[in-house]
């Protein structure tokens, strides 16, 4: 973005970093769209949301009826994920799978097949 910031966050990590990264990210005047479920309560630098950057934010969530069609999606091809799915792992090996998600330093998402 060449120093600029991106025009649209979407967070969809459930972890505190998650939001704090995309409040730098995200430019002046932004949209940043938090779509995740947290385990634990996240604080953040509110000046940044309206003071500095101005930026609006819409909360979403999963509906249970989405699920089908992401899965269809997902065995049809219509979705390329190979860019976020880092690892295929079997579902055997869950808690490196796992690990990989929490250590997060050579992994975007990982996808356990049974």
């Amino acid at each position: 973005t060449d120093g600029y910031g991106c025009d649209k966050y979407i967070e969809a990590t459930g972890h505190p970093n998650g939001v704090i990264q995309g409040l730098q990210m995200i430019r002046k005047l932004g949209l940043m769209v938090e779509f995740s479920v947290f385990s634990e309560p996240t604080t953040v630098d509110w000046s940044i949301i309206g003071d500095r950057k101005e930026i609006d934010i819409h909360g979403a969530h999963l509906s249970p009826y989405t699920f089908p069609l992401a899965s269809e999606f997902l065995k049809s091809g219509k979705v390329d994920v190979s860019k976020i799915v880092t690892h295929t792992l079997p579902l055997e090996k869950f808690q490196e799978g796992f690990d990989l998600v929490r250590n997060a330093k050579d992994s975007i998402k990982v996808m356990l097949q049974p």
